[in-house]
């Protein structure tokens, strides 16, 4: 049987809230195109994301990976702090 892995979606943000026992609030911002005129302008979406053991901070840059629902708004988990 040969199951190769699957690569999971990963994004870069900031971590907004940590209030939550093992939850935190990642603020992720993307640059899009307007489809008619063609110029970039941003969006920025929240994510519950898991955090084990509350180890990252509110200001803190960091990665979250998709993974399977933890609970009903996160299915997200934090994986690695950025510089």
């Amino acid at each position: 049987m040969n199951i190769s892995k699957v690569q999971k979606r990963q994004l870069s943000g900031i971590v907004v809230s940590n209030k939550m026992s093992l939850t935190a609030v990642v603020e992720v911002t993307r640059l899009k195109q307007h489809p008619l005129y063609h110029k970039y302008y941003k969006t920025s979406k929240r994510y519950k994301a898991h955090n084990p053991e509350n180890t990252f901070q509110t200001g803190d840059k960091v990665i979250i990976e998709e993974t399977r629902p933890i609970s009903k708004d996160k299915s997200w988990i934090i994986v690695e702090k950025l510089k």
